[in-house]
């Protein structure tokens, strides 16, 4: 008598059908997500789709989102490796009901959802809310550097974007003389022949531009000459916009008028400046909205991803910026967690936000306190020994008079792990570190989709969690 093992027959015929239901055990984070997904609205996805059912059938919308959730959710946003899960992982395999789209269908249904996928956090959020799991009286704000999908090198300025444009355009010529000779080329066929400081008023300037880009959200060309003559344009019209605000801030200063009445020109006469001749900065020809942005190991191409979170690691809002510091982003981000609560129904109110030096903004703080919300944001950083040198009196040492009572220390002690492990978790442990996908709006739009996987995640454990007297 030989060993006795259970029989290993790889040719063995099923003689019914499997059933997708005993593939996975109850309360796998599968099911959770076909569960979630059953219950947001989808009628943006809906929508983009031909009502009279001609044309090849597409995948179903709400699968498309489920399966973008879940792998999100484990850290896969390769659209050629969801590709490869939907073969080889099981859980995927269920997800999908057994189909397998293509890489391609995977990128072009983000693409082409790319707003329809960054409202899915809104909803998400709804659902953490009506679990109880968003609780809002304490908040944290701040911000974490993601690579863009560039490289610094490939930054250029104006000088060497004008260059590599004639040097394209000359290897053009030269390719269709040789194709084409004498021709024009587009012959057809023989047989078918027939007011304050200068630098406020350029940088209120720059600043009304980038808001006014990140609200055209253009998406980045794929071809690179279409790309170098984008970064051209875009460092011409920053070169015009300096032009007409220097112009505006000398006509200000000429014809202005203080409270008395007295005109500036009389008063102070604007100091002589010549703007540059041609457009200055530089550009990146691979993600033209990325910049070059300060990490603590260093400068980086990416954007700064900014979220809002609360005592329980909830994720209440989510935004991407191109500015390399904080400052400035405070109100912006407790408006935008204020919409976002409001779509997710919590009428709970904000008490007390919490945030790093970084964001100091004196004018934004006291606009949040005469809203009903205490701000608690130390005027010096960690590193630094000592004061800031000239931040004293006023709102600066009221602020450190707070939080040296015991009440705000408390308070400001909680910041760091409400705030801190989420990005850790979402960069480190799932592995989104870098944006797979290039422009602002199309970041931002990742960026909200991991942050609502980061909330699934948390949605996920509450409703397994064991259940303790």
């Amino acid at each position: 008598m030989g060993p006795n093992f259970l029989e290993c027959d790889r040719d063995q015929v099923l003689l019914l059908p499997p059933s997708l239901r005993e593939w996975l055990p109850d309360g796998h984070l599968a099911w959770f997500v076909i569960d979630a997904v059953e219950r947001l609205d989808l009628m943006a996805f809906y929508g983009a789709y031909r009502l009279d059912g001609q044309g090849r059938p597409a995948h179903e919308p709400s699968m498309m989102v489920a399966l973008l959730l879940y792998s999100y959710a484990v850290g896969e946003r390769s659209s050629r490796r969801i590709e490869r899960r939907c073969v080889e992982d099981v859980a995927t395999r269920v997800i999908c009901a057994n189909r397998a789209p293509d890489h391609t269908t995977i990128a072009r249904f983000r693409q082409r959802h790319e707003d329809a996928l960054a409202d899915l956090f809104c909803d998400v959020l709804w659902l953490c809310a009506e679990a109880g799991l968003v609780r809002v009286g304490v908040i944290a704000v701040d911000g974490t550097k993601v690579h863009a999908n560039a490289s610094h090198h490939a930054t250029r300025d104006y000088e060497q974007i004008a260059r590599e444009i004639l040097e394209h355009a000359d290897a053009v010529d030269a390719e269709e003389d040789e194709r084409f000779g004498d021709a024009r080329g587009d012959e057809l066929p023989e047989a078918l022949s027939t007011p304050e400081g200068r630098q406020r008023w350029l940088r209120d300037a720059r600043r009304r531009l980038d808001e006014r880009r990140a609200r055209e959200a253009r998406p980045i060309a794929g071809p690179r000459p279409k790309r170098l003559k984008e970064a051209k344009r875009r460092l011409e019209e920053d070169h015009q916009v300096q032009l007409d605000a220097n112009a505006a801030y000398e006509d200000y200063r000429r014809n202005g008028r203080m409270r008395n009445g007295r005109r500036l020109g009389a008063h102070s006469p604007p100091k002589p400046y010549q703007p540059p001749e041609r457009p200055e900065g530089k550009i990146n020809l691979s993600d033209l909205d990325s910049r070059n942005v300060k990490t603590p190991r260093g400068w980086v191409q990416g954007y700064n991803a900014q979220a809002v979170t609360t005592a329980d690691q909830v994720v209440i809002a989510a935004e991407v910026t191109i500015d390399s510091p904080d400052f400035g982003h405070l109100e912006p981000m407790v408006a935008a967690a204020r919409a976002d609560l409001h779509y997710a129904g919590v009428t709970e109110h904000l008490e007390v936000v919490l945030a790093d030096a970084g964001y100091w903004h004196q004018i934004q703080m006291q606009q949040l306190m005469s809203d009903g919300l205490q701000v608690l944001i130390p005027p010096d950083a960690n590193k630094r020994k000592g004061e800031r040198p000239g931040w004293h009196g006023g709102l600066y040492d009221f602020m450190r008079r707070v939080l040296a009572t015991d009440r705000g220390g408390e308070l400001y002690a909680q910041r760091q792990t409400m705030i801190e492990p989420v990005f850790a978790h979402t960069k480190f442990n799932r592995r989104c570190d870098r944006f797979l996908r290039r422009g602002r709006s199309a970041c931002r739009s990742e960026w909200r989709l991991i942050t609502a996987t980061h909330n699934l995640l948390k949605l996920h454990k509450h409703t397994t969690a064991p259940i303790t007297a």
